[in-house]
């Protein structure tokens, strides 16, 4: 975390076991991380350690079984209750009878605001994902990479400082997934969110991330925070340059160093 604004998201000797058939298994082990107002913050690490399960532990949609997490100075549960947070999944999860705007205001409308309100708050939505003019339109309509912009809208829709991402670019293919990337970047820029976001790309957690948590196969603990040089401002060919590739090869070593693919 940077400066001395108070932590948006902070996780102490955090922990978290599952109980199943076969015996309880450690998702989660003795995570400590502070996340500061304004980060870009890339969770990264191989498949089953517990990244999702982080960003779902954050969200109060698992409940962790050792240590503390508060979400914006509150406990996970209050944040969930006060929405503090937007939750956009690997999945648009787009409704398919409802239209764009309608899929964009359920939250809205689920939080019982009024019309006039509700329309203001889609049309600003829209407009900050690039979707105006597609209102009407229904998701079917939509190609994949607008689907998710749709998603990226409705989880902006209340307005939470907080963007929670679970690898919503990781279906889609690389062209549309760099030009994604560049749009979340731009949304980020503008906005001023602090964002926690999923990812098994290495170029993708380099190019966005103000920070990048690598962790470590189940159970999950946090193996290297890497912090980020590249200035604010980044072209996608950023990621040809030396400064990229360094902190990219950084990235892979604490991946390697965990045994990352050893399951």
């Amino acid at each position: 975390m940077t400066g001395t604004s108070p932590a948006v998201v902070a996780a102490s000797k955090l922990g978290l076991t599952f109980q199943t058939n076969d015996g309880p298994v450690q998702a989660l082990s003795n995570v400590d991380l502070t996340i500061g107002k304004g980060e870009f913050v890339s969770f990264i690490g191989p498949s089953g350690c517990g990244k999702t399960t982080l960003l779902r532990v954050i969200a109060d949609l698992e409940k962790p079984t050792s240590g503390t997490i508060s979400v914006n100075g509150m406990t996970a549960e209050q944040a969930r209750e006060k929405r503090a947070y937007g939750y956009v999944f690997q999945a648009a999860a787009l409704f398919p009878w409802r239209t764009i705007e309608r899929n964009v205001g359920l939250p809205l409308e689920i939080m019982g605001l009024s019309k006039a309100e509700q329309g203001e708050r889609i049309k600003r939505t829209l407009e900050l994902v690039n979707l105006s003019g597609f209102e009407k339109k229904y998701p079917w309509q939509l190609s994949g990479g607008m689907q998710q912009r749709a998603s990226i809208a409705r989880a902006l829709a209340f307005d939470a400082d907080l963007l929670l991402m679970d690898e919503p670019f990781g279906a889609l293919d690389e062209i549309v997934r760099d030009h994604l990337n560049e749009q979340l970047l731009e949304l980020w820029g503008r906005t001023n969110k602090t964002i926690c976001f999923v990812t098994h790309s290495i170029p993708e957690a380099v190019y966005l991330s103000t920070r990048i948590v690598v962790m470590s196969p189940r159970p999950g603990r946090v193996s290297d925070i890497i912090e980020s040089t590249l200035p604010r401002e980044r072209p996608l060919d950023i990621r040809e340059t030396p400064e990229f590739l360094a902190i990219a090869a950084r990235v892979r070593d604490g991946l390697r160093a965990g045994h990352s693919y050893d399951d």
